[in-house]
């Protein structure tokens, strides 16, 4: 009881508009968790703008936290626009994926300030419409995904450092390319936005994800050009009011590596809308 109490108060400190759990930045790697028996449900725009074969996706996410610390949630996307680009773990695709993150570290060391970790595993499998560009007519099989986030997140300042990988099984010889990335992420809430009047609470963000996508493989054999490195970084935001939350940005290259087999990637635009539903009063 008395975790619950300190977590509720972690999070609504100075922000009596913000009922949800925290939910920050939308390209990178974050540590905050659903509370226990609450449900979140987010549905988000996200677009990958490119010279040629540009690729833009929905995606929605439900979200129930099991205890304070540990919760499970389900991805399913929808295609809008098939591109050709490298994988993407934190964008994705088509990829439907299912995963557990538990925030095995939670240290308190002030009045809402927290120094926390979590880790999350899970599956993934590409979808119906995922089969277009270089993945036109290959064998998929589904596969595992992985990542972890440390920081330090208070009333003022934010700060994630993140990594995960995504890979997936042989299927007839055929694999699809493994995806590592790595993200930094810095927030700031101004103090002319710390109040706890009952209107939006908003913070900003700054975001660099780097990402190396492996080789895809036919038949057996590894396709040559086809891996890539790419490091993006761009501004984003976040507003809480109630059970609401909005969130977006862009993510615009600082460096590039794709080869010849890919076009070149401008911008990443994001924007993701959140409703947490709460199992407990917001008296409590």
């Amino acid at each position: 009881m008395r975790t619950r109490v300190l977590l509720l108060a972690l999070i609504t400190a100075g922000q009596s508009c913000a009922f949800g759990s925290g939910h920050g930045p939308v390209f990178g790697f974050a540590t905050p968790v659903n509370s226990k028996g609450e449900w979140s449900f987010d549905s988000g725009f996200f677009a990958r703008i490119a010279s040629f074969g540009s690729q833009s996706t929905v995606r929605s996410m439900l979200t129930y936290g099991i205890t304070p610390q540990l919760q499970t949630s389900f991805v399913a996307p929808v295609l809008i626009q098939q591109g050709s680009l490298p994988m993407s773990a934190t964008l994705g695709g088509g990829e439907f994926q299912g995963n557990v993150a538990w925030r095995f570290h939670h240290q308190p060391n002030a009045v809402g300030r927290r120094f926390e970790s979590t880790v999350s595993v899970g599956v993934v499998a590409p979808g119906p419409q995922d089969s277009f560009g270089m993945f036109q007519g290959i064998h998929s099989a589904p596969g595992l995904n992985a990542w972890a986030a440390t920081g330090v997140a208070s009333r003022s300042s934010y700060v994630w450092l993140g990594g995960g990988v995504m890979a997936f099984g042989s299927r007839d010889g055929d694999r699809r390319p493994t995806v590592v990335t790595t993200s930094f992420v810095y927030g700031y809430r101004p103090r002319a936005w710390r109040s706890d009047q009952r209107r939006w609470d908003w913070r900003l963000f700054v975001e660099t994800t780097g990402e190396h996508a492996g080789q895809l493989q036919r038949a057996g054999l590894l396709m040559p050009g086809t891996d890539a490195n790419q490091v993006f970084i761009g501004p984003t935001v976040l507003g809480i009011c109630n059970a609401f939350g909005i969130s977006g940005g862009a993510q615009f290259p600082i460096y590039r590596d794709v080869g010849n087999v890919y076009p070149k990637e401008r911008m990443r635009v994001a924007v993701n809308i959140s409703y947490f539903l709460f199992s407990h009063s917001r008296s409590h």
